[in-house]
């Protein structure tokens, strides 16, 4: 076999606290039913769009890790104009990537809103010279194209006079001795969680900045309860101390396959969230292969884009974009509306499941031909192809005993010609659903 290209080596998995169904009284089956859009989405498109982008530093917590003055970060509003932010377009892009889905910050930790908020004055609309909302014309966009709209929103406000501060080292009260301070900070995030709800009815809430506080003192229970009171079908991200529906690790994906049901990785398409002068940006290839491996770990992509403070999207973003979505669509039956694949050890790569387990996808990373092993299919195989062009593969059975409930090993033949220039993907056509063989060899 010839290994070409590079090879993908797995972080760490960060998760977030895990959902708490039985403390906040969740129906299990309830939320199985309105999550099946989200396991069968398996892409979509962060974007974080905020005055960050003006002179092109870290999203809130630039003046938090006093990279730059909280006094300088906030002048960055006066040139924040979105003179070239065209909704269709964005869309456009993210339909063009094969996304499912999208998320845009409604607000960050700096409390800037994007959207016309009446809660205060700290908005696009009335503090840059934008003058507009941002959020209803993209949703507006995603929606005509059948793309779920998400609404990135920060519990935290580091602007605002009565939050505690920039993190428990350097509050501004302790709750203890002002918590009728602390009320009014809930009725404001309060109530702007109550307008996003109310003027575009999120179909995904995605909270961050739950970790200064505990459930009690969000009233995660009460917020979750809001929203889905004015909007049953949402779905929630699991940064609300537990009162969320699935897992959010970022920027590391998982060696092993997470327990829970739903989970969604996010991750930079360079190093940062917002657009920053950062050239490190992650190859066509390189986020083909994190994806794969995520829907492969029953998992889901959510992949960032930082617009400038105009309203366009790097060139390197949309060319990344376009790269996946032309991926997409020459392999999409092999990743929408699957399911995990192997556990480790039958296949030494990423894999995935047909809903009736009747195919078997396999994805061969960088430019991998010759002869390929796959062990413990109990299953007779009546073809092998190769997805996106059709081509016929043979394969071989080797050291199956006909006294032995043990398999024998698949040998599959896979020429250079047949191969994409990202990740090839073979489809493994079963006689019956998916049976492996998890023994321990021998007679057993």
């Amino acid at each position: 076999m010839k290994f070409l290209g590079s090879i993908v080596i797995c972080g760490m998995l960060i998760l977030s606290a895990a959902p708490n169904f039985a403390q906040s009284k969740i129906d299990p089956k309830e939320i199985k039913e309105k999550m099946q859009w989200f396991a069968d989405a398996k892409l979509g498109i962060f974007i974080h769009a905020g005055i960050y982008s003006v002179n092109g530093i870290d999203e809130s917590w630039s003046f938090h890790n006093k990279k730059v003055t909280y006094a300088d970060y906030m002048k960055q509003l006066k040139g924040f104009t979105l003179k070239n932010y065209n909704p269709a377009a964005w869309a456009d892009l993210i339909a063009q990537s094969g996304a499912r889905y999208s998320v845009i910050t409604t607000k960050h930790h700096d409390g800037v809103a994007m959207y016309d908020t009446k809660m205060n004055d700290l908005s696009i609309v009335k503090a840059t010279p934008a003058k507009r909302d941002m959020i209803k014309p993209f949703f507006e966009e995603l929606r005509k194209r059948n793309i779920k709209c998400g609404a990135y929103f920060s519990l935290l406000d580091w602007s605002n006079s009565n939050y505690t501060g920039f993190l428990k080292d350097s509050s501004r009260y302790a709750l203890s001795d002002d918590y009728p301070r602390w009320d009014r900070f809930r009725a404001l995030f309060q109530g702007q969680i109550k307008e996003i709800n109310t003027l575009f009815k999120p179909d995904l809430w995605w909270f961050d900045g739950d970790w200064e506080h505990n459930a009690e003192e969000w009233e995660s229970q009460k917020v979750r309860h809001l929203i889905l009171s004015g909007n049953p079908d949402a779905i929630i991200n699991g940064r609300l101390q537990g009162y969320g529906d699935y897992e959010t690790p970022e920027q590391n994906f998982p060696v092993s396959r997470p327990k829970y049901n739903w989970w969604e990785l996010c991750m930079t398409t360079n190093d940062n969230w917002g657009f920053h002068h950062d050239d490190n940006w992650k190859t066509p290839y390189e986020v083909i292969t994190i994806f794969v491996d995520a829907v492969s770990n029953g998992g889901n992509l959510l992949l960032d884009m930082g617009p400038k403070e105009d309203g366009t999207i790097p060139d390197e973003q949309v060319n990344v974009l376009k790269e996946l979505g032309a991926w997409n669509k020459k392999h999409g039956e092999a990743i929408f509306n699957t399911v995990g694949g192997l556990p480790q050890g039958h296949f030494y790569g990423p894999s995935t499941l047909s809903k009736d387990s009747t195919s078997l996808y396999l994805f061969l990373h960088g430019h991998v031909s010759g002869t390929l092993m796959v062990k413990g299919i109990i299953n007779k195989i009546t073809e092998i192809s190769v997805v996106g062009n059709g081509a016929q593969l043979t394969h071989k059975v080797v050291g199956k005993i006909s006294w032995s409930p043990v398999p024998g090993l698949v040998y599959i033949d896979v020429p250079e010609n047949v191969l994409d220039k990202y990740i090839t993907v073979l489809k493994v056509k079963l006689e019956k659903p998916l049976k492996l063989y998890r023994g321990q060899g021998g007679l057993n």
